[in-house]
């Protein structure tokens, strides 16, 4: 398919429709950016919300214009992304391309680079953090780290930009555990921003922007309401032909906006 690309889709249950940009596509693959705040696949504590996966699969049933154009008969997420992270996630269009890429990630080879924003600032530019994650046992759904019972958990960190306040960061997960960049960010002082489940909190420009005014006729919205974590670029070995490939999706609006914004009135 042609570069630019969109594959549209709209649940009728919540009345929710959405754009969804195809990155890179072959014989076999089928990458998209996925959208902050749509779940990827099912949930297992709530099967009713509207997942990628799920109107993938209806659009094919039904026979959209999208899958029929593509003689999309198969499709099946190769990874995960969390439901408020945005980004690349990849799709398989064969069950052999589905086995080759699932024993890629099992064994950890892709290369994820993700983008977070970040409340604090790290003592070093480039860290790693090797803690194990295991569930959290008040709070079902959320991680934590369990040195003695949770399961092996690395994330690679490099610093791209700083201000004054925030950090936006590189993270790299060699493993992939649920939440584990969020975690671990949070394990060495660094919460970020949106992140309510882990003291991350929304950021609004009136917490930057010292001059800030507010309109009293409605309440001021966040810039960042959601969590700040994209999944910008996913590097792998083609499953047909073993060939290196790098997929990217750029940033979201409300990141883009956020990092212009502490720009201007953050900067170091």
């Amino acid at each position: 398919m042609p570069t630019g690309a969109v594959i549209k889709l709209a649940s009728p249950a919540t009345q929710e429709s959405w754009e969804i940009p195809v990155l890179h596509e072959d014989d076999q693959l089928l990458a998209v950016a996925k959208p902050a705040r749509l779940l990827a696949s099912p949930d297992r504590y709530d099967p009713q919300r509207p997942n990628l996966m799920q109107l993938l699969h209806a659009g094919i049933a039904q026979g959209a214009a999208w899958a029929t154009k593509r003689n999309l008969t198969y499709l099946a997420n190769a990874h995960r992304i969390d439901f408020e992270a945005s980004g690349v996630l990849l799709l398989a269009k064969t069950k052999p391309a589905l086995v080759a890429l699932a024993n890629e990630f099992g064994a950890n080879l892709p290369t994820k680079t993700y983008v977070a924003l970040t409340r604090g600032m790290p003592a070093e530019p480039e860290f790693t953090v090797d803690a194990k994650i295991g569930p959290q046992t008040r709070q079902l759904g959320l991680m934590r780290i369990d040195t003695q019972g949770g399961k092996k958990a690395v994330t690679q960190f490099k610093v791209i930009e700083q201000f004054r306040g925030y950090t936006l960061l590189h993270c790299q997960p060699l493993t992939d555990r649920t939440h584990q960049i969020r975690v671990h960010l949070r394990s060495v002082g660094l919460h970020t921003v949106g992140d309510v489940d882990y003291a991350g909190g929304p950021l609004s420009l009136s917490q930057i922007k010292s001059s800030y005014t507010p309109k009293w006729s409605k309440p001021e919205r966040p810039l960042m309401e959601r969590v700040a974590l994209h999944a910008e670029r996913l590097e792998i070995k083609h499953p047909a032909t073993g060939e290196p490939i790098a997929i990217t999706a750029e940033w979201p609006k409300d990141l883009r906006v956020t990092v212009k914004y502490l720009r201007k009135f953050c900067g170091l």
